[in-house]
């Protein structure tokens, strides 16, 4: 399963980069992320870094691991993320409009390895893309809410 999503962000893109790339605020905008953990050596956002994310989803917490596979800022982050029976490729990238507006694209290819999942997918395919529009929709309201000086409540 394929999908791509755009969304444009009202800050130049030097600092939507900043602000995306920095672990720290993971939490800020993925109000459902329990823990991020870096597995190994080395800076967390390079590539071939990999790290332990648990997401709550519902009842239920969701361990997956990511791997970054593109870091080329600050045109464009891809990793890899792995849980039980799916493979997620993200490639994010961020294009500049003008000084003041990004926009990003994100590309999503997801591969399921059990019945569940790919059942699932097949029922409900708009799930996982309206999860990750939601995702960049937080982003975006937590991003522009840094730069206005205005906390964000995400």
């Amino acid at each position: 399963m394929r999908y791509r999503l755009e969304l444009e962000i009202n800050l130049p893109r030097e600092r939507v980069i900043e602000l995306f790339l920095d672990p720290e605020n993971l939490s800020k905008w993925q109000p459902d992320l329990v823990s991020f953990e870096t597995i190994g050596n080395g800076d967390p956002r390079e590539v071939g870094a990999k790290s332990r994310q648990i997401h709550r989803m519902g009842n239920r917490e969701v361990e997956s691991i990511e791997t970054i596979t593109v870091h080329n800022p600050p045109e464009e982050f891809a990793a890899t993320y792995e849980a039980d029976g799916v493979w997620n490729l993200i490639e994010n990238r961020f294009i500049e409009v003008s000084e003041s507006h990004t926009k990003w694209i994100l590309q999503s290819e997801c591969k399921f390895s059990n019945v569940f999942m790919r059942l699932l997918a097949s029922v409900a395919p708009g799930m996982f893309k309206k999860q990750a529009l939601t995702f960049m929709e937080q982003f975006k309201a937590f991003a522009e809410g840094q730069s206005s000086g205005v906390p964000s409540d995400h």
